[in-house]
């Protein structure tokens, strides 16, 4: 869900997800049913997951899921790893270490009908990643060798990953106008890492510890819609509080702790007003209350934020919407990962982050008399985020988060989309660019781009669907362009430039009529094996006081060969 509304609140929005109940897969008038899947890649590893649902009564559902993943580590496309200049790394086979590891997740839900107008869902999920892992999984194996083998230590770390989720759901259908959501959860997470590999190395041995982190998220929203004549009413709250704790027990002796805790309290009111059968009018107001007590800051942070979009039927199947909203963010309570604050510097003096997200979009829509369906759009934005807020800001005096300057992002996303018959069809074509208007203090980052800044992107999906053979045949390329070296924020400090690369992903998915309930799938991801690093993640070469110069380049996995095969009942 984009920025675009006051409903959701932050800088990009939010992601929302709810799983399905029993009653939405059962088909017909079945009771009970089930799904049995499991997946192999020959670079990626297995899976299998187990899925039952069930109606125990004209009242009462019940839904289970597990699924357990052996993940191994992946070997690159074309089966070397190089460095900066282009020359094979020592020590390195290919394949990139750090990965391997198990991983569960295992879900329970129930659901009552409590009326025809009530339901209540309770779910509890339960998920596990355990492995020896990387000590810095954002970085390359290039760099990871160069700075265990500089310092002496293990390449690889025991690490353990826990969450559990209780959640509540109600929903209600107050009248034929007014229909309520509420939920409840908590959410646990833990982090276990066994650093005692430290004293490998005698000059590191009062670094050796057992690290164990707690991040626990426990939030209540509420979402109502009345329907009034020509005004439609979305309003609500929503309430979380994120609290971390850290803990680092050294062997030989001493105990590092830290703990942050922020609160997030939002009401919003939006109404879309159809003003006629062509106009769409949608104003919104949202108060946020942000309290926050961190090693960087111990503050309360409040805003109220406005947002007007407008909606217009310009002729049949043509349709274009512009729509401006305000942002309000505030500063961000530290990763478990990286200390819960234990390491952050104090910054009294730090801002909230303000702006405001400009969009226009036309979208047009058409359907043949012969069943020809041909859609094409194009969405324009413009973000600006003042007072933006960058983790490793730097002075004479002071090193830490801090506001550093007004930061823009630009871009569009145009789209073409064709379909009849069998064929299904969409090309896109997406650019985006960020740029820096530093405060004084900071004129050294003027300029600069975000790092996970990516190039310009075309992506083409087609499906084919041979009905007669019950076969549905897809193929997707991905082809991002060079980013040329520029100043950036939190990117590499001797070569900051990034490659470009073009990505295939074919497959055949068969579902027999002959034998109801089967699918299989058979795919290749990355059919050309391309040797890529995506720049969503680190890339470049960078230079290090201790350990000279560090090839970041995280690598994507090479050519996959895979096949799934599943059976519902």
């Amino acid at each position: 869900i984009g920025t675009n509304s006051v409903v959701n609140g932050g800088l990009g929005g939010v992601v929302r997800f709810r799983t399905k109940s029993a009653a939405e897969l059962l088909e017909g008038n079945e009771t009970v049913g089930g799904r049995i899947k499991t997946s192999y890649g020959d670079n990626f590893g297995t899976n299998l997951a187990l899925t039952g649902y069930a109606e125990l009564s004209d009242s009462f559902d019940v839904l289970a899921y597990y699924n357990q993943l052996q993940r191994d580590n992946y070997e690159v496309g074309g089966g070397e790893i190089k460095d900066a200049n282009g020359d094979l790394i020592a020590g390195t086979d290919g394949t990139v270490r750090g990965l391997e590891g198990d991983l569960t997740d295992a879900l329970l839900k129930f659901g009552w009908q409590l009326a025809d107008n009530q339901r209540l869902e309770l779910g509890y999920e339960a998920y596990k990643d355990e492995g020896d892992y990387s000590y810095r999984p954002d970085m390359g194996l290039a760099t990871d060798l160069a700075i265990t083998n500089a310092l002496g230590i293990p390449l690889l770390w025991p690490t353990e990953l826990t969450r559990e989720t209780l959640s509540l759901n109600y929903e209600l259908d107050w009248s034929d106008h007014t229909s309520v959501n509420l939920s409840v959860f908590q959410n646990e997470s833990q982090l276990t890492r066994d650093e005692s590999g430290w004293a490998e190395n005698a000059a590191y041995t009062t670094w050796a510890a057992i690290v164990e982190g707690t991040a626990e998220n426990t939030g209540i929203n509420l979402l109502a819609e009345t329907e009034l004549d020509s005004h439609l009413l979305t309003y609500g709250l929503e309430r979380i509080s994120y609290d971390t704790e850290y803990e680092a027990i050294y062997t030989a002796g001493g105990v590092d702790q830290s703990s942050e805790n922020a609160t997030n309290l939002g009401i919003f009111l939006q109404d879309r007003i159809q003003l006629n059968d062509r106009f769409t009018l949608i104003p919104g107001v949202r108060y946020d209350s942000y309290e926050l007590d961190s090693t960087v800051v111990e503050d309360t942070f409040s805003d109220v934020t406005f947002a007007l979009a407008g909606e217009a039927k310009i002729i049949d199947g043509l349709v274009a919407k512009v729509s401006s909203t305000q942002l309000f963010k505030g500063p961000e309570i530290s990763e478990v990962f990286t200390g819960a604050g234990l390491f952050e510097t104090a910054n009294a003096d730090i801002e909230a982050e303000t702006g405001i997200n400009n969009e226009f979009s036309l979208a047009f829509e058409d359907v043949s008399d012969s069943g020809e369906h041909f859609s094409t759009g194009i969405t324009l934005f413009q973000t600006k985020i003042d007072n933006y807020i960058y983790d490793y800001a730097e002075t004479t005096t002071f090193y830490g988060k801090d506001n550093v300057g007004d930061m823009e992002i630009t871009g569009f996303e145009l789209y073409i989309g064709y379909e009849f018959g069998g064929l299904s069809s969409l090309l896109s074509f997406s650019q985006a660019e960020s740029e820096m208007d530093a405060f004084a203090e900071y004129a050294s980052l003027d300029g600069a781009r975000l790092d996970r800044q990516q190039g310009d992107s075309i992506s083409l999906n087609l499906d084919y669907h041979l009905a007669s053979k019950d076969l549905s045949l897809h193929w997707d390329i991905l082809a991002v362009d060079d980013v040329d070296a520029g100043i950036d924020l939190d990117g590499a400090t001797l070569d900051n430039a990034k490659d470009g690369y073009i990505v295939h992903n074919v497959s055949a998915h068969w579902t027999p009529a002959a034998i109801e309930g089967v699918a299989l799938t058979l795919g290749i991801d990355n059919l050309f094996d391309e040797y890529y690093a995506s720049q969503s993640s680190r890339t470049g070469e960078s230079f290090h006081p201790l350990f000279g110069s560090l090839y970041l380049q995280d690598y994507e996995p090479g050519r996959n060969l895979k096949f799934t095969a599943s059976y519902s009942f």
